[in-house]
Parts: C-alpha cells; sequence; structure tokens
C-alpha cells in the first residue's frame, strides 16, 4: 500500500498546515472550550498533554498500512490557527461498500474553534481535504462518524459530498463517499 503524507494544501481563505508539535501551544487554546467535547466527549487538553498528543500523531501509525493525516487549519486574514482537519488512511475492509481491491479507503474528521464557528470554515476545510484525497491514487472513498444529533457536523459532512448510511459506530452514524477514478 502506497504511504499517505499530509501536504499544504490552500483554500480561499485558509492554509492546511501538516500538523507540527510546535502548534500545540496554539492549539490548545483554540480547543480550549469544553463545548467542543459535547459529541466527543472528553475534556480539552492542556498544553502539555496536547504536545504529547501531537507528538505521537506526527510520528505516524505504528501500523505500517495506516496513515495518519493531520493538518492544522490556517485561517489567512487573521494570521492564526482556527482548527484542526484529519484523515486516517486504512486499507478497504470487507462490509457494505468495500471495494476488495486493495484500494484505501479514508476516514475523515474535523473541528473548529468556537470563535470561529458559523463562518463556513469548517466546510471550506473539509471540502479541501476530501479533494485532495481524490487526487491521492489509491483512496477510493471517504467515510465519516457523525453523532445523530450534530447537526452542524453534518452539513459539513453534506457540504464535502458525504451522505448517511444505515450503519453505526459508538452511537454515531457513518457517513460515506465513493471516490470516481
Amino acid at each position: 500500500m502506497l504511504e499517505v503524507r499530509a501536504q499544504e494544501i490552500s483554500t480561499d481563505r485558509l492554509v492546511l498546515v501538516p500538523l507540527q508539535v510546535e502548534h500545540s501551544d496554539e492549539m490548545a487554546r483554540v480547543l480550549a472550550d469544553p463545548g467542543l467535547h459535547t459529541f466527543i466527549g472528553g475534556s480539552p487538553d492542556d498544553p502539555q498533554a496536547l504536545r504529547a498528543r501531537y507528538l505521537r500523531m506526527t510520528a505516524g501509525s505504528p501500523d505500517p498500512a495506516v496513515s495518519w493525516c493531520n493538518w492544522v487549519l490556517r485561517l489567512r486574514d487573521e494570521e492564526c490557527l482556527v482548527g484542526t482537519v484529519q484523515a486516517t488512511v486504512v486499507p478497504d475492509s470487507p462490509g457494505p461498500g468495500a471495494t476488495g481491491s486493495g484500494a484505501v479507503v479514508a476516514e475523515i474528521a474535523w473541528v473548529v474553534g468556537t470563535p470561529w464557528q458559523g463562518r463556513g470554515i469548517a466546510v471550506e476545510a473539509a471540502r479541501a481535504l476530501v479533494a485532495w484525497l481524490a487526487g491521492q491514487p489509491a483512496v477510493r472513498g471517504v467515510i465519516a462518524h457523525v453523532h445523530p444529533d450534530h447537526l452542524a457536523s453534518a452539513a459539513v459532512a453534506t457540504a464535502a459530498g458525504l451522505a448517511p448510511t444505515d450503519e453505526w459506530q459508538d452511537g454515531e452514524v457513518k457517513w460515506q463517499r465513493t471516490l470516481r477514478r
């Protein structure tokens, strides 16, 4: 399987910058609102905990068949970080929608800090991420898991071209999009 590595992605308002450990202090402030954990559980990491997590994430997956791609979102006009997107790229697994072709799927997620929500930033970032993934030769599908009560996240998934399925995982609905070649 080809390894997929995060690369810088630019949009009209954003630069998706590959995650670095050095982003942890600023991102700890961006992600400090406990309300961001309403649907995913847990609580915000302090800068030290986030630094340790980013160190693990930037080291990459211990499974050579899995690629961890993580970005911070830099808002051009304000010259600040405002959120993250990520893609975990894995071999296609057996089950509904599987291709069995050795292709890979990318499970994506996004979060935008509370002060920047409601401005279309998550939509712009998710669309850019999905477009970038569509350009990766082995990636044949994109999935996301969205809490059924998280209407804003469902709107982001819809805008990125994903559609809900009848499948559930850990209390969340699986959304997916097949990438045509």
